[in-house]
């Protein structure tokens, strides 16, 4: 069976949701630890394998996930019937792979960086910047309800998430306000804040 090691109110949260999506709750353990907080609170909990100690952490026992977008991804291909990842040989797969990785590569690092007020040029040239990675969703969600069409998928649930965490501390034009709103106001979503309690 696996195990998702998962914190309360963390970037794991957003595994519960997917897991919930899948209908695939009781296809996984979820096991709470304990992880370092920004604000100074919690610790390293011993029980999480994770090699550095955050969540989440997904595992069969053999094989060993970590990264939201891989975790995302390899639970969509396991779990294929609920239809929130394209699989090989679907004309979006590569459209889902991409999105999933320019969370993290683009999005993440450059809202960390926009929060927390951080310019430099060569990070600019890495990354590109807060503004021009909030135009490219703008540019799609302007011609479609979700990145991948007309239908949601994990992508949308991953990319929405450091919205809905940071609320107004990451700006945003309506038509991505909107599209936060349509993921947020999910059932999973509540379901999972219930379930963090």
């Amino acid at each position: 069976m696996l195990t998702l090691y998962h914190a309360p109110k963390s970037r794991s949260s957003s595994v519960l949701v997917l897991l919930k999506e899948l209908d695939a709750l009781d296809r996984v353990q979820i096991r709470k630890v304990d992880i370092p907080r920004q604000d100074g609170s919690g610790a390293r909990d011993p029980a999480n394998p994770h090699p550095e100690g955050k969540v989440p952490y997904l595992t069969n026992g053999q094989d060993h996930v970590r990264e939201r977008g891989a975790i995302m991804l390899y639970l969509t291909d396991l779990f294929p019937e609920a239809g929130l990842g394209p699989l090989p040989g679907d004309p979006a797969r590569g459209q889902y792979l991409g999105w999933l990785s320019w969370y993290q590569g683009v999005l993440e690092p450059v809202a960390i960086l926009n929060f927390f007020k951080i310019e430099h040029p060569a990070l600019q040239a890495t990354f590109r910047d807060y503004d021009t990675a909030i135009r490219r969703l703008e540019e799609v969600l302007a011609k479609q309800p979700f990145l991948l069409g007309e239908r949601f998928s994990a992508a949308d649930l991953l990319i929405a998430s450091p919205f809905i965490f940071f609320g107004e501390g990451m700006p945003r034009p309506p038509v991505v306000e909107a599209w936060v709103s349509r993921v947020q106001s999910r059932p999973s979503m509540a379901w999972a804040r219930d379930f963090d309690g």
